[in-house]
């Protein structure tokens, strides 16, 4: 049984480690709320912009752009986001296990390790790729404390590149989706080629009644032409396939897909910038919680231990009265 020196001492180093826990819960309380901010600021025009090229791309079933041409993958590009430091419960091992997955699957379909390249922003994940052995497309290491759209930018304009040049034939992002403070979603999302299988909300079926717009209708069009849907449109509301476009479509297109493409890295920048401190903020909180269990236990245990040493001085001393 301890002696109730090393349970005070050890009750010193709980209350120590509650201490540390505790501020650094707050500290994670704060920053998510400027990080939820960020996302708040910026996820409208985003999302309006996702929604306006997608309805433009699919509803226009002629459109050719260099960005939604399905290729043979023999050349893969990964953009993973986590963070640089710990105690974020497992924010960070579920991301590299995604990534590892991930890696294994285009490995299994012959693809070497030489043809996947890795963006990793946060330090965790820039040590997993030198260990496993993945090329590296440079270090993005301030990124994942200091969230820059500038340097978003700069990699989505670097990634444009390589695939307008048909050096790279898919490219994919993994990150958590910031859902709520206690939800955060582990992501894998294709950036390129432009999804169009995707839907514009969260159905999966589209919706004749609303202006919702999917790939299945860009292959009805094609198939059937326009005077099919104008015989549909005496049932139902036809998509608005009648689009005036100024200057011209090249230039639209080329003015609004590096945009979204853009938009989309700093979305899930921000999304995992804020994921990570909810991540944080749990984790500390339930350090706190379990810390506090340990003291009760511990006090507990101090004060038996303390009052049955004063029962054995006090039988002692009334064991020796006694034999006087």
């Amino acid at each position: 049984m301890p002696s109730l020196k090393e349970i005070k001492n050890r009750i010193a180093s709980v209350n120590s480690t509650r201490k540390i826990t505790s501020a650094m819960k707050m500290v994670a309380s704060s920053k998510l709320h400027h990080a939820q901010v960020a996302i708040e600021n910026m996820l409208p025009y985003e999302c309006m912009l996702e929604h306006i090229l997608k309805t433009f791309l699919v509803s226009t079933p002629h459109t050719d752009t260099p960005f939604d041409v399905e290729r043979p993958i023999r050349r893969v590009v990964l953009l993973v986001f986590a963070s640089n430091s710990s105690l974020c419960g497992g924010f960070n091992n579920n991301i590299l296990k995604m990534m590892q997955n991930v890696v294994n699957e285009y490995l299994s379909k012959g693809i070497s390790k030489d043809d996947i390249l890795v963006y990793p922003i946060g330090r965790k994940v820039a040590e997993k790729v030198n260990k496993m052995g993945l090329k590296s497309a440079g270090s993005y290491l301030s990124l994942a404390d200091k969230p820059s759209s500038e340097e978003c930018h700069k990699i989505a304009i670097e990634i444009e590149q390589k695939w307008l040049n048909e050096e790279v034939d898919r490219v994919e992002m993994i990150y958590h989706h910031f859902k709520s403070a206690g939800s955060q979603i582990l992501t894998r999302k294709t950036y390129l080629p432009i999804d169009l299988e995707e839907e514009l909300n969260a159905d999966h079926e589209r919706d004749l009644k609303s202006n919702i717009a999917t790939k299945k209708v860009q292959e009805y069009i094609k198939k059937h032409g326009k005077a099919a849907s104008q015989k549909e449109s005496e049932v139902v509301k036809p998509l608005n396939d009648d689009f005036i476009v100024e200057p011209d479509l090249r230039t639209v297109l080329t003015s609004l897909v590096p945009k979204l493409l853009h938009l989309m890295v700093y979305t899930a920048l921000l999304d995992s910038n804020a994921s990570e401190h909810a991540a944080r903020m749990v984790a500390m909180q339930t350090a706190t919680d379990n810390a506090d269990e340990l003291l009760r236990g511990l006090n507990l245990q101090y004060n038996k231990s303390r009052q049955a040493a004063i029962t054995s001085e006090l039988l002692d001393i009334v064991g020796g009265s006694v034999n006087i």
